[in-house]
């Protein structure tokens, strides 16, 4: 699994290894001197994010930063943003029990970048909004910018609860930790210093985290080979003949995982993530300049391509090393999740049981920094969003200076209250978040349609914008019910053929061109305002 991958995939896969998780192993009492890692680490964030509540006191600077942070340090949120703890402990239990085909989306991270510096920089750069949905109500009407912001703020809603919820699962089940203690504690922490350091604490705080998770996962990356008995080269070798390094089938076939069939999926997504996502958005407005704003996205785009080969490679070679040394797995409860196709219990079981102390407590440290640089970034974007898109929208157009200070800084308190209550409800409800995913899901594929006409066409209207979004939605749900066994026995014969990876593929062409036939059927008012040149 990567980074890049749809909310409701990686809502999904957390769900089902939840009771392995829970089940594998003993409690292992943590050395004093990973703690003392662990505890510095959150610490040092904390104090680094409210390092900033002087320079966040406008609500220009809590959201752009005042359009004053180097670009280095983006590139260092963005790589930050676009990884999270799940793809720290799901990627290497991915290329453990299988290969390296989950990967191909990060290939498409090049063209998609391209595309971004392109044309979706400058655009949003001349549009001068730090909203990412401002520019739909212009296109289309305020219906589209209420629709885009609102399944926002839904999907980063679960995406904290989720993030927050899998990094309470393994320290839970290696150190036995309070379940809801791990939560509430680095929730927040987490929300402390979003509140009041804004954007500029969150981007600052991102790129140290990002250099604890890149230097703990290139520790892994070295170690590992060096603790083969027979040296590196066996680890090749094991790796090799169990054809761990395939990328996939290269046959044009929907209906399975394929290579081709992860690129599609990883495309759509990383143009998701670089074209509308406000996560991004938000960090391309408070570079300098445009020019700033481009090199910021290479660079952290550029920077998530090896270091998640990484995470691959880790999971390739704990492959190899516990089929040189399967005597180091001694928890029968680990050997049957292996067993049963599910491998993300073994990353965290050798970090414990193989790694020295110290860098157990850095490598514990880069898993919680992924998670606290996920749920940051979400807290903000969703509190930027109230006050941009809900706030002075609707209600207070005209509000002072200080009174949009107050609603974000409230906003970014709630939102990571809401965050932490949906976490905590995971525990005991995961069959009505499992569902719940399932729609965020789908509004959320329905929005990139809606955005890609509005951005690179001049022919749709409001009233092709919205059926094109209603018939995406309605093509997703069927494929999802298909993908997931919902559709009746009686009407087997309708259900969807594909690979559930191409639902949002299909699902985002299907928006697209009935959106163009509808417009072109059906004229009306149309803008031609906020294209990119």
């Amino acid at each position: 699994m990567t980074g890049a991958e749809s909310l409701l995939t990686v809502f999904s896969s957390t769900v089902h290894c939840i009771p392995n998780l829970q089940a594998v192993g003993n409690t292992t009492a943590l050395p004093l001197l990973d703690l003392v890692v662990i505890i510095f680490y959150m610490l040092l964030s904390i104090a680094i994010g409210c390092r900033f509540y002087f320079k966040s006191r406008s609500a220009d600077s809590f959201t752009n930063g005042g359009q004053s942070i180097p670009s280095l340090i983006i590139g260092l949120s963005i790589f930050g943003t676009y990884v999270s703890s799940i793809s720290f402990l799901a990627n290497p239990g991915s290329s453990f029990v299988g290969n390296w085909n989950a990967w191909v989306a990060a290939l498409t991270v090049l063209p998609c970048t391209w595309i971004a510096a392109r044309w979706f920089i400058p655009f949003y750069r001349s549009c001068g909004s730090v909203s990412a949905y401002e520019h739909l109500e212009s296109r289309f009407g305020v219906w589209a910018r209420v629709y885009g912001t609102v399944c926002y703020m839904l999907t980063q809603l679960a995406r904290v609860g989720s993030v927050l919820f899998l990094l309470a699962i393994p320290l839970h089940h290696l150190f036995g930790w309070n379940i809801i203690a791990i939560i509430v504690l680095v929730g927040l922490a987490t929300t402390v210093y979003s509140m009041l350091g804004g954007i500029a604490g969150v981007i600052w705080t991102d790129a140290v985290q990002s250099a604890v998770l890149i230097i703990g996962a290139t520790v892994c990356a070295i170690v590992l080979p060096l603790s083969m008995p027979e040296g590196p080269g066996q680890l090749f070798q094991i790796a090799w003949d169990n054809n761990k390094f395939s990328l996939g089938g290269m046959n044009l076939d929907f209906t399975s995982r394929t290579f081709w069939v992860v690129f599609f999926y990883g495309t759509v997504i990383n143009l998701q993530n670089f074209g509308i996502d406000q996560n991004y958005v938000q960090r391309y407005m408070t570079a300098k300049s445009e020019s700033a704003a481009k090199r910021s996205l290479w660079f952290g785009s550029l920077l998530y391509m090896p270091v998640c080969a990484f995470f691959f490679f880790i999971g390739t070679a704990l492959y190899a090393f516990y089929q040189a040394r399967p005597d180091l797995i001694t928890d029968p409860n680990l050997l049957e999740q292996i067993a049963s196709g599910n491998g993300d219990g073994v990353f965290p079981y050798f970090i414990v049981h193989q790694l020295p102390p110290g860098l157990t407590g850095l490598l514990i440290a880069a898993i919680v920094a992924a998670a606290m640089s996920t749920v940051s970034t979400s807290l903000n974007g969703a509190a930027t969003l109230t006050l941009t898109d809900f706030y002075t929208r609707f209600y207070r157009p005209k509000a002072s200076d200080r009174e949009q200070m107050r609603v974000l800084r409230i906003a970014s308190f709630l939102w990571g209250l809401f965050g932490i209550g949906c976490a905590l409800a995971m525990i005991h409800a995961k069959g009505i978040l499992d569902a719940y995913w399932v729609l965020a899901g789908i509004f959320s594929g329905g929005i990139v349609g809606v955005f890609l006409l509005g951005i690179f066409t001049r022919v749709a209207n409001s009233r092709g914008a919205l059926a094109g979004m209603v018939a995406g939605v309605l093509v997703i749900l069927w494929m999802t019910a298909s993908s997931f066994n919902m559709i009746p026995s009686a009407l087997s014969d309708w259900k969807c053929p594909l690979h559930n990876y191409m639902i949002i593929v299909v699902g985002t062409i299907t928006v697209v061109l009935v959106g163009m036939i509808v417009s072109l059927l059906m004229p009306g008012p149309r803008t031609r305002k906020n294209r990119p040149q």
